[in-house]
């Protein structure tokens, strides 16, 4: 996190990109986790052998693995905001898996904040706009824009 900013100046940061997150490496280990985890164990993601026979030429992360480490990777980047007693996911608006993640493969998160709304007094809404980068790929894994509520004191 570079530096904090207030609720109210949020605004000034719509449409700048905020420094990527770091690389994350995707595991086999991690894929099967959320497989057992989310009772998904469709072959294309923890079976090595028969994955290597599809178009992927092996295991891929599930899409739903990738959307569920975006709060994981915008969070070391995102700014502190004055006063902040928590923040929650309010949903999500266009959400698009756009290439397949392989075993192996590192991804990072670009963040662009898109609008601020105050609510009510003490509560920010913000959409941002997130894509989800394969290192060394040319299309992202993933875009979307995701929605928070910030409540400040």
């Amino acid at each position: 996190m570079s530096h904090s900013i207030k609720a109210e100046d949020l605004g000034s940061l719509i449409g700048q990109d905020l420094e990527p997150s770091s690389w994350l490496e995707i595991t086999q280990q991690r894929i099967n986790d959320f497989a057992d985890a989310t009772n998904d164990h469709q072959f294309i993601h923890v079976d090595p052998e028969k994955a290597a026979k599809t178009p992927f030429r092996g295991p891929i992360a599930h899409g739903f693995l990738t959307l569920s480490l975006v709060p994981f990777l915008t969070a070391e980047k995102s700014k502190n905001i004055d006063g902040l007693l928590m923040g929650v996911n309010y949903g999500s608006d266009k959400v698009r898996f756009l290439q397949p993640v392989p075993v192996g493969s590192r991804i990072r998160a670009q963040q662009r904040l898109l609008e601020v709304t105050q609510k009510r007094p003490g509560q920010w809404l913000t959409k941002t706009l997130v894509t989800i980068e394969i290192e060394g790929a040319e299309k992202p894994a993933l875009v979307a824009e995701f929605l928070a509520m910030y409540f400040v004191k």
